[in-house]
Formats: structure tokens, sequence, C-alpha cells
């Protein structure tokens, strides 16, 4: 007797039917997403209405792993906003899945069987020792690959900052610093531009870093925010001929640090009516009428306000649209959080190659995140820092 259904494996088992089922899938997927959009737009691709709300911004491409095999899907790109489909959960494919069982195991030391038990958990076949080690030194191609990919364009606003991780050196445990440096471009968008080991902070290993970055292309840099490094300071300075921008944030916990428990409510309040003022002059006279009124019973704190008033408000010079984004660290110190909870299930890395695979898998997920996410910044906040023919038209010979 015909048997008149077939189960899915015995479809896959099928070149031709599992084509057309790949094939299938990614129609459906493309037409959900092409009516999800339209709805979004409130309007057709292409079509005159009144009462449009948006407009499409061409497609990026993404690949969906499916039990039908991998399909290709083009997601479309609106002009205001952002758009992903539902159906798709961000690092949730089984690539990245069994990305991360197999980071894992390199870097913490779980054994092959303890692998191969929570591959078979996710629906897929067992791995071997020797497809674990060749699974890793893939990653250690990726993570190189991203680390040491060139930079093009301007990069007007770069944030860097430290954050300490131990590792075992000659027998013993110490604390090496990893560096992260983020940078927006002059199109608005975030990236992760690099990131760096070494076992202190001084200026050489600052400067070091830094030439490294423009090797790599980085330029047009105007302003560099971070903590109070003085020898980042003096680096950005010397390879950039950039501005520093000390952070806002850090700064009041300095400035704080100098006053007793009781009167820091009084002292922030004071502190915090420059950021309120509306104009970089403002700001100016602002600060020192601060520091001036405090400078009888606070003299350590006045002194700090001298030295730091013109780092800190660095910031100021800038399109005042920018100033929430300029003022501090704390978009470079979420994606220091999330280093330091990933990180810390380690706890102690048995060398520095195994912190540069980790954090920088870690650097390349978020990078991912930030290359279909809106832009960091408007187009009209950075028009100073495009060049006059970034937005012409490309053009076309004739036939």
């Amino acid at each position: 007797m015909t048997k008149s259904t077939m189960t899915l494996p015995e479809l896959l088992g099928k070149s031709a039917d599992s084509d057309l089922l790949r094939e299938m899938i990614g129609f459906a997927s493309q037409r959900l997403m092409e009516l999800e959009v339209e709805s979004l737009c409130g309007a057709g691709h292409g079509e005159r209405n009144m009462e449009r709300v948006n407009w499409r911004n061409g497609y990026r491409p993404r690949s969906w792993d499916t039990r039908a095999g991998t399909v290709d899907l083009q997601i479309p790109k609106l002009r205001k906003g952002s758009y992903f489909p539902g159906f798709l959960e961000p690092r949730r494919t089984a690539e990245r899945a069994l990305t991360a069982v197999i980071q894992e195991a390199y870097v913490q030391g779980i054994s092959t069987r303890s692998v191969d038990e929570l591959v078979k958990a996710m629906g897929m076949s067992g791995v071997s020792k020797s497809q674990v080690s060749r699974l890793c030194a893939e990653i250690d191609e990726r993570v190189r690959a991203f680390l040491e990919r060139p930079l093009e364009g301007d990069w007007p606003f770069l944030w860097i900052d430290a954050t300490y991780i131990k590792v075992r050196q000659g027998g013993r445990i110490v604390s090496v610093a990893c560096i992260l440096a983020t940078g927006v471009n002059a199109d608005g968008q975030r990236e992760v531009l690099g990131m760096a080991i070494g076992p202190s902070e001084a200026e050489p290993f600052w400067t070091g870093f830094l030439r490294s970055l423009t090797r790599r292309g980085l330029r047009g840099v105007k302003l560099v925010i971070s903590d109070a490094h003085e020898g980042l300071k003096a680096a950005a300075a010397k390879v950039l001929n950039a501005t520093w921008q000390r952070c806002r944030v850090h700064f009041m916990r300095n400035a704080l640090a100098h006053v007793g428990p009781s009167q820091r409510a009084m002292v922030a309040a004071m502190i915090r009516t420059v950021f309120a003022q509306e104009t970089a002059e403002a700001a100016h006279q602002q600060w020192r009428h601060v520091a001036d009124s405090l400078r009888q019973r606070f003299d350590k704190l006045a002194k700090l306000m001298d030295d730091a008033e013109h780092d800190v408000l660095a910031f100021m010079s800038f399109h005042k649209n920018l100033w929430s984004k300029l003022h501090s660290t704390n978009s470079l110190e979420r994606l220091n959080k999330e280093v330091k909870r990933r990180t810390a299930v380690v706890g102690i890395f048995p060398n520095e190659d195994a912190i540069t695979r980790l954090v920088g898998a870690i650097l390349m997920e978020q990078n991912d995140e930030w290359a279909v996410s809106r832009r960091y910044m408007p187009l009209e906040t950075l028009a100073e820092f495009r060049h006059p023919d970034s937005t012409r038209p490309l053009a076309i010979p004739a036939a």
C-alpha cells in the first residue's frame, strides 16, 4: 500500500524536496516580513499614500538556520527607526549556540563528553574531540579577523575604558587590563573598534593601542571619552590630536569623595547646575561660580574643579543634541558589565589568548547587534563631520 504522507526526515532525505522546502520557508518568511513592513510604513512598496508614516531603505542579508537547512533572507530596512522580524530571535541560531558551547568548553576546560551531551540536547549530532579543537581554531580566526579588520571613514567620537581580568602567568595569578574601544562614524553608526590586553594602563600601553587603531585606518577623531587616565589623555593628544572628554559620572564620584556624607547631596546638586546650562559659555561661568562657592569649605574639591573644568565640559563644544551621549562612558560601561558578567563565569583564565577568545567573541556579538539597530546619532547632528561627497548619489554610466 502506498503511503499518502511523508515524515519530515524522509522529506529532507530527498535532495530535491529538501531544496523545495527550504525555498518555501524562504518565500513565506520573506512575504511575512514584507507585509509587516508594509503595515509599519502605512503603505505598500512604491505606493503613494497620504497615510504613509515611513519609507523603506533597502535590505540587509541574514542567514537563518532551519531544520530544512540555511535560508538566506533579505531583511527590509526602514529610513526611520529599525526593523527586525519577530520570528528571528537574535543570537539564538544553531550555529551561534554551538559556537557558545564549544567556546565554553575551550575556555573553561569542560570535558568533550559534556559538550557532546549538550550538543545532542540541542537536537544536533555529537561532536568529537578533534571537531572541538577544529571549531575552536575557527573561532580564533573569526575573532582575529574581527579585531584586525580595516576601519573605514572618519570616526569623530571614540569611547575607551578598561576592566581588569585575572589570568595565570608564570605560576602566579595576576590582574591584567583589558582595554575596550568603541566609536561612532560620520554616518552615526556605532561599532566596536578594538581591544587590547596589557599589564598596566601606563602611557606607553595607551599609545601602542591607539597607534594600532590608526594603522587599521582610524582617522578623523575629534573627541576621546574616558575615565581620568592621565596616560590616555597624553596618548590621545599625541597619536590622535584629539580633545579629551573626562567622564562626567566618574568625575562626580571623584568630586564627592572630597566631602563628608552629609554634604554630598548638597554639593552634587550645586555641580549639576553646571550641566543644566543651555550653552557652553554659561556652563563655564557656572562652573567657576560653583567652585568659588565651595572653595572656603572644600578647598581640595575646588582645586579639583579648577583643574578639571575644560576636560569635563569638553563635550559642550559639539552639537547640543549629542551632549547626552558624549558627556560620559555610560554606553561603554554597559558593554563592560556584559564582559565582566561573562568573564566572571571563568574566574581565572589560563592565558591571555583565552581572554582574547572569549572577550573578542562577546564584542563580535555586540557589534552584530549594533549593526542591525538604529543609528546611535542622527545624521543632522554630524553634518560638520561628513564629507560633501559622502551623500552624493553614485553616477551610473549610460548603457
